[in-house]
Formats: structure tokens, sequence, C-alpha cells
């Protein structure tokens, strides 16, 4: 080797360790070469597809996904002894999603590129070329098939494969073109299947938006502050960027009052809700638990055909068959009814408690012809009149009676004086204080002054009574 190849390979080589980082340019250390990476800049809703009619029986087929990023094109490289002055660097190039044949064509103008520096140093052209001017190369717009390419025969590099002769690869070879026939030894499509392509592309992309969201700065709309997207979190369906500590108290605060469902953008009408991957992220481990727990039975909640066991001790949600109203639950094996949560009565209408009475006399009021209908089967038709006079009983005691302060018999007053005389345990009290009166003398509560009562033992429509009461009153 040359004095002066050498000095051209050891500056080449630390210009490129200098312009680039060492994310996309690495020496070796054995031999004088190196690996580049290559991150293509692609266009705004740059989308990529899978035909429907590819050989591989994928999921995805005939479906689009709009990505910002691809995976590098990876140029591994040796320099010879005589580089510059005489011989190209010797290559490979790699790629995921660009099929054997593309990449076959990149490689033929990579030499094209070394046949116009031949003399010069090449690397920094080979890859701003890469870089900047693959896909123009190669005809690749948006929407872009992704392809799996044979690689059976391949065409070894010759004096002959130098020629100037390009050919145009643009998008997918022309049908005249035999594809086997143009592909490159150095032309490697690294991925095991297209299945396995499309993953390793949405996975790379969403690993560098993220890696990019962490190094740019934001501004919390809660606290007011500018910080690192690293310190941030986003809502995925608006992308409103807020900081990770007012996120975390705000998620703890809705968390702990119950409000699972209420884990939404802070933004005014915003619908976006945070994923249970960021709570998770965010919260304590206790407080997920919870969260967890209140999302799954809201969810239970909504769902018809799901009811829990009515035993306190297990609380366990318990499928329901259509149209049949007994559950029994898998973990304590009890049989209930899943209309009055009681123990499985078979085709007898359901047991319906004192308190559930007022309910369902409301409910059966309120309620149209085919509800009506539904009620009186679930709880029998004399049940439901049973409710209807029950209530209106009480409802006209409420209003046309008092309850005797001794033993709360329902006492009715007709006429007569305020002094009342209980049907059911024979208690004296006042009709105006419901107060107790003494058995001995129960007048004295009207005629004592320091009395609430006092002078009104007779109202003044009675004026007989009235008159009764004077004579009894007089000294």
């Amino acid at each position: 080797m040359s004095s002066e190849d050498r000095e051209a390979q050891e500056d080449e080589l630390l210009a490129l360790a200098s312009i680039y980082d060492g994310d996309e340019f690495r020496k070796a250390e054995s031999v004088q070469g190196g690996e580049t990476r290559i991150y293509l800049d692609l266009p705004q809703n740059f989308k990529i597809f899978v035909s429907g009619n590819s050989n591989e029986c994928l999921q995805n087929s005939g479906f689009e996904y709009t990505i910002c990023f691809l995976p590098p094109l990876v140029l591994n490289f040796e320099l010879p002894p005589d580089y510059p002055s005489s011989s190209p660097p010797s290559f490979t190039l790699s790629g995921k999603w660009l099929s054997p044949t593309q990449l076959s064509a990149l490689c033929k103008h990579l030499d094209n590129l070394w046949e116009e520096h031949r003399g010069s140093v090449v690397l920094f052209a080979w890859m701003q070329f890469l870089k900047e001017e693959t896909l123009g190369y190669l005809n690749i717009v948006s929407p872009f098939e992704l392809k799996m390419g044979s690689q059976k025969k391949v065409q070894r590099r010759t004096a002959q494969a130098s020629a100037n002769t390009e050919l145009d690869f643009g998008g997918a070879a022309g049908p005249d073109v035999d594809q086997e026939d143009v592909v490159d030894e150095r032309a490697v499509q690294d991925v095991e299947s297209l299945s396995s392509l499309i993953q390793e592309i949405l996975d790379f992309d969403q690993a560098q938006q993220i890696k990019c969201f962490n190094s740019k700065l934001f501004l919390c709309n809660i606290c007011f502050c500018e910080k690192l997207g690293s310190e941030c979190m986003y809502f995925l369906e608006c992308r409103h960027v807020y900081c990770k500590a007012c996120l975390k108290d705000y998620f703890e605060i809705q968390i702990r009052d119950g409000q699972v469902q209420c884990l939404n953008c802070p933004e005014p009408k915003c619908p976006s809700v945070a994923t249970p991957g960021q709570v998770k992220e965010l919260v304590e481990a206790e407080l997920f638990a919870r969260y967890d727990r209140l999302l799954l039975q809201s969810t239970l909640d909504l769902m018809a055909d799901v009811v829990y066991c009515p035993r306190p001790c297990c609380q366990l949600p318990v499928m329901q068959e259509p149209g049949c109203t007994m559950g029994i639950c898998s973990s304590c094996n009890f049989a209930f009814c899943t209309l009055c949560r009681l123990t499985y009565h078979g085709v007898s209408p359901c047991k319906v408690t004192a308190e559930k009475l007022i309910d369902l006399r409301n409910e059966y009021l309120q309620a149209d012809e085919a509800n009506k209908r539904f009620l009186e089967q679930r709880y029998g038709k004399r049940v439901i009149q049973k409710a209807l006079e029950e209530m209106e009983s009480k409802e006209w005691l409420e209003k046309n009676s008092k309850s005797c302060p001794c033993c709360g018999t329902p006492i009715e007053k007709l006429d007569g004086c305020n002094k009342m005389t209980c049907t059911g345990c024979m208690q004296y009290f006042c009709w105006i204080c419901m107060g107790s009166l003494s058995r001995a003398n129960p007048y004295r509560h009207f005629t004592d002054p320091a009395s609430p009562c006092f002078n009104r033992y007779v109202d003044t429509e009675f004026p007989r009574l009235s008159t009764f009461w004077h004579l009894i009153c007089r000294p």
C-alpha cells in the first residue's frame, strides 16, 4: 500500500466519523473498512402496502400503513490496499424493504459513481446518493408496495458488469426484464418473510418516532412549562402533549375518585382517552391495579349478558344464557335468579321486599305496555296489584292520619277535641303536638299555661265542645 493511498483512506474514514454519529457510521476494528447506515427522509404521509395477491397468506394483505421512517440501508465496505488510486471499495448493500432487484440497481449506480471518481475517495458520494437520491432513482412513490424478491440466481461482478448501461428499476421492473438475471451478489434483502418485514417496518417506525419525540421541546398546557419529550406524554388519537408530572397527578385523582372512564385528554372537548399502557407508565402499581379492576368492572357492566354473583364474599361476573333467568357462579356454584339476585326459584315469581315495593310501583306506573307485561311476568300480577294498593293506602294514611307516639298505630281524627286515645294501646296523646298525655289527668296538658297547647283543647270550629271546655276550666 502506497503512503498516498494509506493517508487518503485514513483521512476519509476520519472525515466520515466526524460527519456522522455512531449510529450512522462505524469503523471496523480489524480491517480497513466499516459500516454505514443510511436513513432516508420520506415525504409526508408516505404509505406502504402489501398486495392482496401476495403469495404469502398475510393477515395484513390489502391494508395500507402511513409511516414516517423506514429501516436504514446498510452499506458494509472494505478498502483494498490500492484504494483510491486503482481499485474501488468492495462492498455489500443490504436493506429490508427493497427487493434484490432494486438493491442491485443501487449497486450498479455505486459502481458508476466510482468510475466517475476513479482515483479519488468515493464513500461520501456513495452515502449522499443513497440518502438523497434512492427514492427518486428507483422511482419509489407513495403508496409503495412491499415485495419479496428471489436470490436464487445472482450475477457476479465482472468487468462487463461495470459498463455504463443502467436499467430503470422504478417501482417494479418492467415485464421484459428477468429479475433473477439482474440480481447482484452484493445486494442482500435482509428479511425472512413478507409478514416479518411489515412488523419490522412498523416497529422501527414507532421506535424512531419515539426517539424524535423525546429529543424535542414541548409546552405543557397544564403547568405551562417547556420540557423535553422524554419528560412528556402525548395522547395517541389527538397528539396533544402534556408533561408526565401533570398527567400523573391528573390520572391519580381520577382513579381515586373511581372515574376510570374519564381519563380523557385535558384539552377541552377533546375525546381522546389514555391507553392502559400510558396509565401504567405513570401511576403506582397499587393505583393501577385499582384502575384495571374498575375498568374491567365498568366494561362488564355495559355487557347485557353479564351479571355478578350476589353473594357478598364472591361477586364474580357470570355469563347469562340468552332467554334464561338462572345464573350459576363458576367460583362458588351458587345458583341464583338473574332478575332478583336471590336463590333461583324456577318459574315462581320473584319475591319483593317491602323496600322494593315503592320502586316497583313507580317503575310499573312509568313503564310502557311491553315493560308492564315483563314486570307482571317477573313478579306476578297479584304482587304488582298488591304493591299498587299498599302504596295508595300508605299515601292516604300519610295524608289523613297521624301515628300514635307510643305504638305507631295510624289514627284518623274526624272531629272532636285534641285529646286523642289510641285504639291500639289506649294511650292518651295530643293531636296538635303528638305528645303523650298523663293517664291520671290528661287535661292538664291543655290547662297548664306553660304548655305549648294551652287552651287548645278544642278547635274553634266546634262551638259546643268549646263551651264544654270552658266549663271544665272554670274554677
